[in-house]
């Protein structure tokens, strides 16, 4: 064999090998954290995590072979909320997913440079957790879930189908920027609608029934429930008050109204879990959140349930009814 031929041979060999040497190697695993404010084996949990998981596997992420996922589930506790936000940032993880405000707050008060991308976020920039919509800055961005012009909206609802209403209970977290926030909004328009507002807080089980049931013992009552993680944790408990106490209730997401709320109106919650997926695709491919802008819900839902409606002795007028993105019977 000459020189040449025998160089050539070796060469082969050598990059040969060195390919196979690559793909014996495991891939880099990375790290995400995700602090959820539902308890695990919450139904509406599953839904998000599996939206979530689904859409970075469709980015080419598998769970086992190039990523690991690291959910803390906080099912409303603000001691669980701090705990688990000093738990995952320890833990170095490569970006953080958080569902809420009130979750946004802790971690970044447990690291300024760990990536976080938000989710259900009413007001990012009033809760101070980016610069701009447009322009986030810092190491936070996400997905927004209500413009606060929406509250028009729930007591145009409201007023609709219970034209008597003088009086609405708003349910809102108290801790939550976006809960004064919207009750702001929702106070004042009020008077364009004939009715007072008055605040109900989420705290706990107990706050929410004294609140709702002292509301219920005048006439002509109405409620208005703000997103929050303490409102979707206490749905069931909040749904059955309204039904008990036969006060006709907007609601923010979906879910109320499958569970037997009379009507919601917002945006596709488990659509933001896939879309955040893309933000922590692109974050883990080397973007940074301070260059992706904050996303506003690019589709509001209005779904009625009609067997509430009667239970409650109310009709939707038919022009409602042919709105309607989804009508329950």
């Amino acid at each position: 064999m000459d020189r040449r031929a025998f160089i050539g041979t070796v060469a082969s060999g050598y990059f040969a090998t060195a390919s196979i040497l690559r793909a014996q190697q495991p891939e880099r695993v990375r790290r995400v954290g995700a602090l959820i404010y539902l308890a695990a084996d919450d139904p509406e949990a599953k839904l998000y995590s599996a939206a979530f998981t689904q859409g970075l596997q469709e980015l080419g992420w598998t769970v086992g072979r190039n990523l690991q996922i690291d959910f803390r589930w906080t099912h409303g506790d603000a001691d669980r909320v701090r705990k688990y936000a000093a738990e995952l940032v320890a833990e170095s993880p490569d970006v953080i997913l958080a569902a809420g405000g009130s979750h946004v707050g802790p971690l970044q008060q447990a690291s300024r440079s760990v990536p976080i991308v938000f989710v259900q976020v009413t007001d990012p920039v009033g809760g101070g957790f980016v610069s701009s919509l447009a322009r986030p800055g810092g190491s936070t961005t996400g997905f927004t879930v209500f413009d606060f012009d929406i509250s028009a909206k729930w007591l145009e609802l409201l007023k609709l189908i219970a034209p008597r209403m003088t009086r609405v209970a708003v349910l809102r977290d108290p801790a939550n920027p976006s809960g004064t926030g919207l009750f702001g909004a929702i106070q004042a328009v009020a008077s364009n609608f004939g009715v007072e507002v008055s605040p109900v807080g989420l705290r706990d089980a107990g706050e929410i029934e004294r609140g709702v049931t002292a509301f219920a013992g005048a006439s002509n009552g109405g409620l208005v429930v703000t997103p929050s993680g303490l409102a979707i944790v206490h749905r069931g408990l909040i749904i059955k008050l309204a039904a008990q106490l036969r006060l006709p209730a907007v609601y923010p997401f979906r879910d109320f109204a499958l569970g037997g709320g009379l009507l919601s109106y917002g945006p596709d919650v488990v659509d933001q879990y896939r879309r955040a997926a893309g933000y922590v695709d692109r974050i883990l491919k080397g973007d940074k959140p301070a260059d992706l802008p904050v996303q506003r819900s690019t589709k509001l839902e209005l779904v009625l349930n009609l067997m509430t409606a009667t239970a409650l002795g109310l009709n939707f007028p038919q022009s409602l009814v042919l709105r309607a993105d989804e009508v329950i019977r």
